[in-house]
């Protein structure tokens, strides 16, 4: 399945925040109004990924409903902070939707982007029951550096993750 990122469009907001309730459990994913002043926050930027449309449908040789219409395949919101860090405060890629390298492609693009504001380094936090996203950003180079307690609503702790740029 073929994606593009292109930057958030107000238009997407409920995409996304159904996306986050699909990808995190209850307590750990945002309501609407903490996603939207996430979005929002100063420094922040929003990266989307969007399929692009099978070849056939683009060259008119699919039959009617056959191949794909234009989705969000998951996003990334992260923000330049004062003190020179990026933090990515969430990554969303729905299961349908992995292993076609969004999630790769949206934290190398927020990483380089970051690197260009002159961040030295890069955190985020993720449940320390999240098995997989703790493999994902392992592989990607990140490290464990502390544990929060109780950083979650829901009470599950976190693993601070850090990358240097």
């Amino acid at each position: 399945m073929e994606f593009a990122l292109r930057e958030f469009r107000r238009e997407d907001f409920e995409s996304l925040w159904r996306i986050d309730q699909e990808c995190f459990a209850p307590g750990i994913a945002y309501s609407r109004l903490e996603l939207a002043a996430y979005i929002r926050l100063r420094g922040a930027f929003t990266i989307v990924a969007e399929s692009i449309p099978d070849r056939r449908e683009k060259t008119g040789t699919a039959a009617p409903g056959e191949g794909s219409s234009l989705e969000l395949m998951g996003f990334i919101v992260a923000q330049i902070t004062r003190r020179g860090v990026g933090h990515i405060l969430t990554i969303n890629v729905p299961s349908a939707s992995r292993r076609f390298g969004v999630g790769s492609k949206l934290l190398a693009t927020a990483e380089e982007r970051l690197r260009a504001a002159a961040c030295r380094s890069l955190e985020l936090e993720t449940a320390v029951d999240n098995a997989g996203a703790l493999a994902f950003y392992k592989r990607h180079g990140y490290s464990v550096v502390k544990t929060i307690p109780r950083y979650y609503t829901n009470g599950v702790d976190a693993f601070v993750l850090e990358k240097e740029l």
